[in-house]
């Protein structure tokens, strides 16, 4: 799950956007698996600092020649850092949930968080949902609490991890809200890889006296941060070729995509009743995303 804004405004161009964000969730579902597989050899700080690491670096060559100082530019610096830290946090919830939980599970835990925001957003931001709504948001809610289950064989540990993650995610989107009012989307990208890779380079300093990864595993640590990055600008620019209410509800791939190569990847398929909730999940972010694109039009 991911939001990135920008101010250009799509061209009509809508199934280019749509493939686009397709190719993207499909990016974030293959650094999911990648992590898992990575977070049972080597310390999780490890691994997300060159991930945070890789992509500063992306951004630094392919990026910064063209922007310049536009690239980190802000007007409120505090919440963007703020910004930055709750994606850091984010991020290393994420990979402690991997660890112990199926990709597939863990990722539509994680898909709580647009519904908690839009329940959020009425008191904090003013922000109005129509009962059909709301309706939607519970059944989001209720498709989580089926994956959640008692006696659904998850790990307790790995659900709570997962659900801080949700938490984290809530906070990261209702700051990205209130923050494209002023920031340019090049600049918060900029900076929550610049926290993150500050962040998790000091985490990961004790773990430098254990055995440091094989060749192929940081390259598969690198390859993290090239999807990542990759995802992103794919977000961006797919937003120059079709509307946000278009694409909202292209997001949702990337449970299909997470499920399917965690079956692939680790054979773990979820349970009849924990597809049942994927399935609730999706349905209610796609309705949900439908039902604005109608209230737009």
């Amino acid at each position: 799950m991911v939001t990135v804004l920008t101010r250009t405004e799509p061209d009509a161009r809508p199934l280019v956007g749509v493939a686009l964000v397709t190719l993207a969730v499909l990016f974030f579902a293959l650094g999911d698996v990648l992590t898992k597989g990575l977070t049972a050899r080597y310390p999780i700080p490890m691994i997300v600092a060159v991930r945070y690491l890789a992509s500063l670096i992306l951004l630094a060559v392919f990026v910064w020649p063209r922007m310049r100082s536009r690239l980190w530019k802000t007007e409120r610096t505090g919440l963007v850092l703020l910004r930055g830290c709750t994606l850091a946090l984010a991020s290393l919830t994420m990979g402690l949930a991997l660890r112990l939980m199926p990709v597939g599970e863990t990722i539509a835990i994680m898909y709580v968080s647009p519904f908690a925001v839009m329940a959020i957003a009425v008191p904090l931001l003013g922000e109005k949902v129509t009962p059909v709504g709301w309706f939607f948001a519970i059944l989001g809610f209720c498709g989580v609490l089926l994956i959640m289950r008692p006696g659904g064989g998850l790990d307790p540990v790995g659900v709570l991890w997962a659900l801080l993650n949700a938490a984290c995610a809530t906070a990261y989107h209702l700051l990205t809200r209130v923050l494209s009012r002023t920031e340019t989307s090049i600049a918060l990208i900029f900076h929550v890889t610049l926290v993150g890779a500050i962040f998790f380079s000091v985490l990961a300093l004790p773990t430098l006296n254990d055995p440091l990864p094989s060749l192929p595993d940081f390259g598969a640590m690198v390859l993290l941060g090239v999807f990542a990055t990759s995802g992103h600008f794919l977000f961006a620019v797919a937003y120059r070729h079709a509307p946000a209410s278009l694409i909202a509800p292209v997001n949702y791939l990337h449970l299909v995509w997470a499920a399917l190569l965690g079956w692939l990847v680790f054979g773990d398929l979820p349970d009849g009743i924990s597809m049942i909730g994927i399935a609730m999940i999706i349905l209610a972010g796609v309705c949900l995303a439908l039902q604005s694109h109608l209230q737009r039009h």
